[in-house]
């Protein structure tokens, strides 16, 4: 059973008496500052934004410009992850109290400390991850058990309930939280994937991947590491742990074999972890995972959720997933032109799984370029019948297409939606998907990736036609 608004709160041991500061206060430093003042500590909450602190004023919330503060007589920092600490350059609070020896945590810290008795699955990889976790949720949520899906995804992790030693956590975190949690004993830890992401606020690929290798540090003989191994620094991580001995490991492909593993090949989602490989579950039945890629999920979903229920029958779950919105999901079928909201896929290798799992695309791409551009994509150009170019990349993208892909400069998400349905019907093209999948963070013209997802289904919606409105993903 997942949590309800109606569920009793956590509190955070060790707290009671302590001066705390809470620096940014979007929805886990809020969470936070809740948490920790009923839990009976002198909470000082700071967020540089005027306006997030006129909304939170209204929440109960206190604030003391943490800049004036004197960290030598406050032990932690809960930090929202969002806030840079070291790279590119630390915020000035983050600064002084690392100087002063000040904690550095975020708000999934906090849960681990107050719920050290419940069992919990910790998803990480720069794509898939929030997908992932709610796959493992639903896989687990069955009636039998308490369960709570949190995290990077939707609800942060102080705001859970407390589920008892039955429950079990289970927890999309980016590299950023990673950063800001102490080595902990994940039942189970999920890595799914790595490639070049966030690099600036890592320092680098090698301080990227060392955030994302922490969901492991803490584990203990006996605990599962599931790891995906269709990527060189994945398949490396896996390798040195599987050579330490002191867990069990379980490699997942979404390509090939894998020796003890979980793997998807010939449609068919496989298990061998205990040698002789079974077939699990067919993925042509799972209508919400299309791609290879969601193969990948699906094999790390179901070894996570396993590992702790012992449940192999769990597999015939996947089937009725719901997808998650923003992922390849359908937002409607037009004159039988299907259009396919992606608006997650923030970089180019996200965008790669999208491209790959249709034949037909026109394909609406662009906003706050990541490094490297579009160009490791150049294999998947063959599918693209015309690109729609919006935002800061749109330039660059077309520089990178010029003389392979037909473009259109069309500057707003509005106007290429309709531009591509236009080219679609002049095309006379079947079987076509018109497919947001950005390859780009959104903050040029867009809050974030749900503001321009849901902007695209507005703008979707005002085309004219029979449409079907489906929910789930393409």
């Amino acid at each position: 059973m997942t949590q309800t608004q109606s569920s009793p709160a956590i509190t955070v041991p060790g707290v009671a008496g302590q001066r705390v500061a809470v620096l940014g206060l979007g929805k886990s430093g809020l969470a936070a500052a809740h948490a920790l003042a009923r839990s009976g500590a002198e909470v000082l909450a700071w967020d540089d934004d005027a306006g997030r602190r006129d909304a939170a004023a209204g929440d109960g919330i206190r604030f003391t410009d943490l800049a004036a503060a004197d960290f030598a007589d406050i032990p932690t920092l809960v930090l929202s992850p969002g806030i840079p600490h070291t790279h590119p350059a630390p915020h000035p609070v983050a600064e002084r109290a690392r100087h002063a020896g000040s904690d550095i945590i975020c708000d999934v810290e906090l849960l681990l400390r107050a719920a050290r008795d419940a069992r919990t699955i910790a998803i990480t990889g720069t794509n898939g991850k929030s997908t992932t976790t709610a796959l493992v949720g639903h896989l687990l949520d069955d009636g039998t058990r308490p369960v709570a899906i949190g995290g990077n995804l939707g609800t942060p992790a102080i705001a859970l309930a407390p589920l008892g030693t039955d429950g079990i956590y289970v927890l999309e975190l980016s590299s950023y939280q990673l950063e800001l949690i102490s080595p902990a004993a994940f039942d189970v830890a999920v890595l799914l994937n790595i490639s070049p992401d966030h690099l600036d606020r890592h320092g680098g690929m090698d301080g990227y991947i060392a955030a994302k290798t922490r969901i492991f540090a803490g584990q203990k003989p006996g605990q599962t590491a599931v790891i995906g191994t269709d990527d060189a620094p994945s398949l490396d991580i896996c390798e040195r742990l599987a050579a330490g001995g002191d867990r069990i490991v379980v490699p997942i492909s979404a390509t090939e074999p894998r020796d003890g593993g979980v793997y998807v090949q010939n449609g068919w989602l496989i298990d061998a972890r205990s040698g002789e490989p079974v077939r699990r579950f067919e993925m042509a039945r799972a209508e919400t995972l299309p791609g290879s890629h969601n193969g990948q999920n699906a094999a790390a979903a179901f070894a996570a959720a396993s590992a702790l229920t012992g449940g192999d029958a769990l597999a015939s779950r996947i089937a009725g997933f719901p997808g998650l919105a923003h992922r390849l999901e359908l937002i409607a079928a037009i004159d039988g032109i299907r259009y396919v909201n992606d608006s997650k896929a923030t970089n180019a290798a996200a965008a790669a799984r999208a491209l790959a799992s249709y034949d037909t695309i026109y394909w609406i791409a662009g906003g706050r370029a990541k490094e490297g551009g579009i160009a490791s994509l150049t294999g998947y150009f063959d599918r693209i019948r015309h690109a729609f170019l919006i935002g800061e990349a749109a330039d660059a993208f077309a520089a990178t297409l010029d003389g392979r892909v037909a473009t259109t400069l069309s500057g707003t998400l509005d106007a290429a939606v309709a531009a591509a349905a236009e080219q679609v019907r002049a095309d006379g093209a079947s079987n076509a998907v018109v497919l947001l999948s950005p390859a780009c963070a959104s903050f040029d013209q867009f809050s974030d990736f749900e503001a321009r997802g849901d902007a695209f289904r507005r703008a979707v919606t005002h085309l004219s036609g029979p449409a079907r409105v489906a929910g789930g993903a393409a």
